[in-house]
């Protein structure tokens, strides 16, 4: 393809990595030169899904094979520690997209306190830009290494954001409930999670997530006070998918309707954020396998109490999907692009 970007692809085998890999091949601007691993060097990525059989791509190799010069972008699809390790040696003509949670955090005390890692890459901190792309359009064009939000944060911001940016609602008691697909755990989910638990719903991280911080950090900046949300994840028994419930209670004089027209006015051009009808329950069925947001207000019993919804397929909108999104609009192509 004649001035096409050339991709390099680091964790190309993990559930995130093939769904990069499928959105990418869709996509009329792009080639794919690298699928990076640390395992299966040699093999063909299709052995991870049988749909990627007969495509026109690399064969697995490692990130040391990767010749920087061919390359425009490289995503990082890896676990936390390793994305800093390729900033550090990333020359200036590439651009990097990390699905990582290695450039989230504004302060590297921050990193290690959530992360329980040593951040090795501090002087690049500052140079990257934390971007969810319907809040970041216009900034991401000018920073080299992108750090796309986490798949939770992502849920809850696209809703909330906009509301304390206008001061609408009370920034002290946010409460968070989100529901994830086991997808989110990464291939080694046995690991992480023993027993029976994939057959049932289960509380992880509670008081701990490290995407706790990351949702507190963003809300704080919008915020004249600083924020701290109550925020608990839970695991549960289906593939992908994350249905967020959010409790909220509003200034003085708005209700659940006025926060439902406020947030469809302000979301009317970002084109992958939906909303159902007023006070209509939804579920995570209407945004599987897509980039799509879908948001639904709903009333409590108490005017200024009010429950918002929020639902995203956790491996695209929460992950590839928005990494494709933030690189169309840094590199000024269409925002839907390879991803409708």
């Amino acid at each position: 393809m004649k001035d096409s970007l050339k991709i390099a692809i680091a964790g190309a085998t993990g559930f995130v990595g093939i769904e990069l890999i499928k959105i990418l091949l869709k996509h009329k601007k792009v080639k794919i030169l690298y699928l990076c691993a640390t395992k299966s060097l040699g093999k063909n990525i299709y052995t991870f899904d049988k749909k990627l059989k007969n495509k026109n791509l690399p064969k697995i190799s490692q990130i040391q094979d990767l010749n920087w010069d061919k390359i425009n972008i490289i995503f990082t699809a890896l676990p936390n520690g390793e994305a800093q390790k390729i900033a550090k040696i990333i020359p200036s003509t590439v651009k990097l997209i990390d699905l990582s949670g290695d450039f989230r955090l504004k302060k590297y005390e921050d990193y290690k306190k959530w992360y329980g890692l040593n951040h090795n890459c501090k002087e690049l901190i500052n140079k990257s830009y934390y971007s969810i792309p319907e809040f970041s359009k216009k900034e991401i064009k000018n920073y080299n290494i992108i750090s796309c939000a986490g798949c939770y944060p992502t849920s809850a911001q696209l809703p909330l954001l906009p509301l304390i940016q206008n001061n609408m609602i009370n920034v002290k008691n946010i409460i968070i409930d989100s529901k994830s697909g086991y997808s989110g755990a990464g291939r080694n989910m046995n690991k992480k999670f023993k027993g029976d638990i994939l057959n049932s719903v289960s509380a992880y991280g509670v008081g701990t997530h490290k995407h706790t911080i990351e949702i507190d950090q963003e809300l704080s900046k919008r915020s004249k006070s600083k924020v701290n949300v109550t925020f608990t994840p839970h695991l549960i028994p289906m593939f992908r998918g994350i249905l967020s419930t959010i409790y909220i209670q509003s200034r003085e004089k708005i209700d659940a309707f006025k926060v439902y027209k406020f947030l469809k006015t302000y979301h009317k051009n970002n084109f992958f954020i939906k909303f159902a009808k007023f006070n209509t329950s939804i579920g995570t069925q209407s945004v599987i396998n897509t980039n799509f947001c879908k948001i639904s207000v709903c009333k409590n019993r108490e005017k200024n109490k009010i429950i918002i919804i929020s639902a995203i397929d956790n491996l695209i909108k929460g992950a590839s999907g928005q990494a494709v999104q933030n690189m169309n609009i840094a590199f000024n192509l269409k925002e839907t692009m390879g991803l409708i």
